[in-house]
């Protein structure tokens, strides 16, 4: 299929790509987009593919009186995720309401908010290589060693609905701006915050062509209205420089660029 990824993307760059769709559990060399929703999209893409509609689904396998059992689809969104946690009243999973992406992208970044992550209530997940258990993977912050592409993936969820985590992580996110983004750049060095840092070096609002270090939050890159991947590049890489040059800190990449 093809997909235009100026429109697909939450950042809104890139252009029309024949994109393969995976509808079984098979090998894929390349790199499966999910949402597109932390993603810079490349002038030449290469093998890029997505799962197809069979992996959007959320399964009950079993209900205890304390949990629930549940097998996940990778294309499933986050906010389908987060309802049905909500209206299953199930806890550990508020901080999805305001991460965007579907389960594969969330595992391949251990996505969370907050002392929160997604490997959190993780029991196992299948890959095209066989399902692969929580304890023989080795997530850390914003890190997922597999590198095979993922299917579906099962959580032990207790009961317990957490309303007042819910308020808090959602207004946590509160100073996040709108607009086309991929969300967070650079992830968040040990003991400080990249957009701090990105902000100390004189670089908070500051634009190349139509992509925009946002005026709200530096560690956002906004695209205000038709930002290429070349202005995106640019301050990615500003950005990482005036850091390391003023702090000595390597700023790593959130985003993935492919």
């Amino acid at each position: 299929m093809i997909i235009d990824f100026k429109k697909y993307s939450s950042v809104r760059i890139g252009d029309e790509f024949e994109v393969q769709i995976l509808d079984q559990i098979s090998d894929f060399e390349g790199f499966l987009i999910g949402g597109a929703n932390n993603l810079l999209m490349s002038p030449k893409p290469k093998n890029i593919g997505i799962l197809g509609k069979k992996f959007d689904f959320i399964e009950i396998l079993d209900q205890k009186l304390d949990f629930l059992h549940l097998r996940i689809g990778c294309r499933t969104n986050s906010r389908k995720i987060y309802n049905f946690a909500k209206q299953n009243n199930l806890c550990g999973f508020e901080y999805l309401s305001k991460i965007p992406g579907t389960l594969g992208g969330l595992l391949k970044m251990n996505a969370g908010l907050k002392g929160e992550c997604i490997s959190q209530n993780l029991i196992k997940i299948a890959t095209s290589k066989g399902e692969i258990l929580r304890e023989n993977i080795n997530f850390d912050y914003r890190f997922c060693p597999l590198k095979m592409p993922f299917f579906w993936a099962e959580f032990k969820l207790e009961f317990g609905f957490d309303h007042v985590k819910d308020k808090t992580l959602k207004n946590a996110r509160n100073n996040q701006p709108s607009g086309a983004s991929f969300g967070s750049i650079f992830k968040n060095p040990q003991g400080d915050f990249a957009g701090r840092l990105i902000e100390a070096v004189g670089l908070k609002g500051f634009s190349k062509g139509d992509a925009m270090l946002s005026d709200k939050h530096a560690n956002f890159l906004i695209n205000k209205k038709h930002a290429s991947y070349e202005d995106a590049i640019f301050l990615i890489e500003l950005a990482r420089k005036k850091v390391f040059e003023e702090f000595g800190i390597m700023l790593e990449n959130e985003v993935i660029i492919i």
